[in-house]
């Protein structure tokens, strides 16, 4: 520690002669030193030049009279820094350590004394520096005249018990009312801590271990009382404060060595006592409301502290898994749920992105956690994301560019991922897709292939294969109706109605019920000439005509003019019979088209309680009863030439949607049923557990332990497989 030790050089000049010493020369020169140190110690004026003390000493030094001249210089700066202890001992130390003006003008005498001894010490050390580089220097025992200077003022001074209390008192007491948030005088703490330090182990010995705990009480104190009064972001914000200010007190005044035990310590008590407090008291509310930068405070905060970043990880899963389960599982949200499930993922994975730091362990957790409550409620779900995306591919959609439906389209796929059952999912999309193709009311073309690359990425290509062949065969639909065009133009009489089929492979789209109606003889006609064609060309194969599906366009006559109506199939047959008459009742519409029951009431509604009111009902009402009358409205108008009221087609039925669902549940039977047998087959003998344990590995959807017994009873039932003998645990395939 010789900080100060900046003495200066000063001229040596080399003797080549030992010149004759006077007799008492050696006594007569200490006393001119002796005199100039007093001078050095009493601040008054040398009567000697530096040059002749200077030249002095060298003199004495190479008449081999060094080892004396050092003793009687320690002799003198003993008894001086012994003189100084009486000032501080004749100090009342009887005052209570608040008695903080007394102890601050303590402090300021302890350092004002231990500046003026390293002044003094410099002085004194640049005349005999002469002795300090010959003599102290080859005798390794010895201290430095500077260091020498230190070990006196350690052992007269500080070593003090009184003396050192009061002033290591002195300095906490300083540092407890600057963190308490009043000015004090830095300068002086800095003066002195670095005395400490300078005097060796004093500082650590004596100052950091008690400061180490006054710090440690206090934030132990501090974190309880603000834990309770704050609310969290207020509390980390003040965390934050308080472990800059400590780092900053370090930098100023404090020992770097203290840095690491005082910033743990601060650490410890603000934060790792109080992090499951902290979380419980105050995340959901940051997440709620979408506070970034307190977020990112917490982030941050829990980072520094062992065990900080776990305990946020369980909170933040947990929060996703609460808020998640209310978007799915309550049903008067269905019609929000994918929207929501979209806005709430964005959400995440922002603050994931912002405040996480893009941190590993919170983005699988967090998707580990979507899986989880995303299939809290089964099948739903799937349906409606099927649903969701119906509904941004069909025409008329209001997304606005090409790039904003594909990046709705990447969003719907990652949160499809998280599901289970999928197959409901597909059973939903294929069914709003035949929709789409069958009515003509796909947006695109483009965004539907684009759809169905994203599936077969994620599912594989069997889980997409049905959904190609509808596609495939719509083209090649296209293709047989350009050539059924030119067939029609070799025929006698090609008739008034131009026909469009779609020829629908059975296994690719979903399952119709056929519905008989009654055509009228013109389309019976052109069905038939359409069979003749198309079976002369592909003999052995079966038509089924499908007539939910169909639609057609009307041109009608009113007192205003023409109009065109694009209709279904079932309104086509309806709104016919007004060629041949201006009013009938239901039954009698019912009768003359052979519509299903509440099919017919639909379409009648559509048609003369909706928007475009071709008929008028008798009486009015929202809903079509038995006995009501139907009427034709020579009245109508309507702005557009061509009006469509076919909508109704691409409206989903509680009977439609509850079908989808069986045929869902159905066709998983079967799969668990093939399964077992695979299994069965390949094993021959097997345990239930692993039979139960290996059917899980291979199903694609969750099931129940209870539906898989039910499954294996039928399976035994129907004699594919047997129960052992011996034990009812153990079954065997039956070839």
């Amino acid at each position: 520690g010789s900080r100060r030790a900046a003495g200066f050089e000063l001229p040596v000049s080399s003797f080549t002669e030992r010149p004759k010493l006077p007799d008492n020369y050696t006594q007569d020169t200490w006393q001119k030193l002796h005199e100039a140190v007093g001078a050095i110690q009493s601040s008054i004026s040398i009567k000697y030049n530096l040059e002749e003390l200077y030249q002095a000493v060298e003199n004495l030094c190479s008449y081999k009279v060094s080892a004396t001249l050092y003793k009687q210089l320690r002799q003198v700066c003993e008894d001086h820094v012994k003189a100084q202890i009486l000032q501080f001992r004749e100090y009342p130390f009887l005052m209570h350590r608040n008695d903080s003006l007394d102890s601050l003008l303590f402090l300021k005498k302890i350092n004002k004394c231990w500046q003026d001894h390293c002044r003094q010490m410099i002085m004194i050390r640049s005349i005999f520096l002469f002795l300090d580089r010959t003599y102290v220097l080859q005798n390794s025992m010895l201290p430095s005249i500077w260091d020498m200077g230190l070990e006196l003022f350690r052992n007269h001074v500080i070593s003090d018990k009184q003396v050192q209390n009061k002033a290591i008192d002195g300095i906490l007491l300083l540092i407890e009312r600057e963190r308490n948030g009043e000015a004090v005088d830095r300068s002086l703490l800095r003066s002195l801590l670095s005395m400490l330090s300078d005097l060796q182990q004093v500082y650590k010995e004596s100052f950091e271990q008690r400061f180490l705990e006054e710090t440690n009480c206090l934030y132990a104190a501090e974190g309880q009382r603000l834990m309770q009064e704050r609310e969290v972001p207020e509390y980390l914000h003040h965390v934050n404060k308080r472990l800059e200010e400590e780092g900053d007190r370090v930098i100023t005044y404090l020992d770097h060595s203290t840095q690491k035990p005082l910033i743990a310590c601060v650490e410890k008590q603000l934060l790792g006592e109080h992090l499951s407090a902290i979380l419980q008291k105050g995340l959901d509310n940051l997440l709620d409301e979408n506070r970034i930068s307190d977020l990112t405070q917490t982030y941050q905060l829990f980072s520094r502290v062992k065990g900080g970043q776990q305990i946020l990880l369980q909170h933040w899963s947990e929060y996703i898994k609460n808020f998640g389960t209310t978007i799915v599982v309550n049903p008067e949200k269905d019609k929000d749920m994918v929207q929501e499930l979209l806005d709430f993922k964005d959400k995440v994975d922002h603050i994931i992105e912002v405040c996480f730091q893009k941190n590993e362990k919170f983005i699988n957790l967090m998707k580990e956690s979507f899986e989880t409550f995303i299939n809290k409620r089964p099948n739903k779900p799937a349906e409606l994301i099927a649903k969701y995306v119906d509904s941004k591919l069909r025409a008329g959609n209001k997304e606005a560019t090409d790039e904003e439906l594909e990046r709705i389209l990447d969003k719907i796929m990652i949160i499809f991922r998280f599901i289970h059952g999928k197959d409901v999912f597909e059973a939903f999309y294929k069914k709003d897709l035949a929709k789409r193709l069958l009515v003509g009311k796909s947006a695109s073309v483009d965004a539907e292939k684009s759809m169905l690359s994203k599936l077969k990425h994620e599912c594989g290509a069997a889980f997409t294969s049905k959904l190609e062949g509808m596609f495939k065969d719509m083209e090649l639909s296209k293709d047989v109706m350009v050539q059924f065009k030119q067939y029609m133009q070799n025929q006698s009489d090609p008739g008034n109605i131009d026909l469009t089929v779609n020829i629908l492979t059975m296994g690719y789209w979903p399952t119709y019920t056929p519905m008989e109606v009654h055509l009228n003889s013109e389309m019976i006609k052109l069905q038939e000439v359409f069979k003749t064609f198309y079976l002369g060309k592909h003999s052995g194969r079966k038509l089924q005509w499908q007539t939910t599906l169909g639609h057609a366009v009307l041109k009608a006559e009113f007192k205003e003019g023409k109009k065109e109506f694009q209709v279904s199939l079932f309104q086509t047959l309806v709104l016919l019979m007004f060629n041949e008459g201006d009013e009938f009742s239901f039954e009698e519409i019912k009768m003359a088209t052979g519509v299903e029951d509440s099919e017919l009431r639909r379409t009648l509604q559509s048609l003369a309680c909706g928007k475009a009111r071709v008929l008028i009902k008798n009486p009015k009402g929202k809903d079509v009863e038995d006995g009501d009358k139907f009427i034709f409205n020579g009245d109508f108008k309507h702005k557009l030439f061509r009006i469509k009221i076919n909508q109704i087609q691409m409206k989903e039925t509680v009977e439609e949607q509850v079908s989808t669902t069986e045929r869902v549940f159905q066709d998983r039977q079967y799969q668990i049923d093939a399964a077992i047998v695979r299994i069965m087959k390949m094993r021959k003998t097997l345990g239930h557990n692993l039979l139960v344990s290996e059917l899980y590995n291979q199903l694609k959807f969750p099931v129940k332990p209870g539906d898989l017994k039910k499954r294996i009873e039928s399976l035994i039932d129907r004699d594919y497989m047997e129960r052992d003998k011996d034990n009812p645990n153990q079954y065997h395939y039956v070839a």
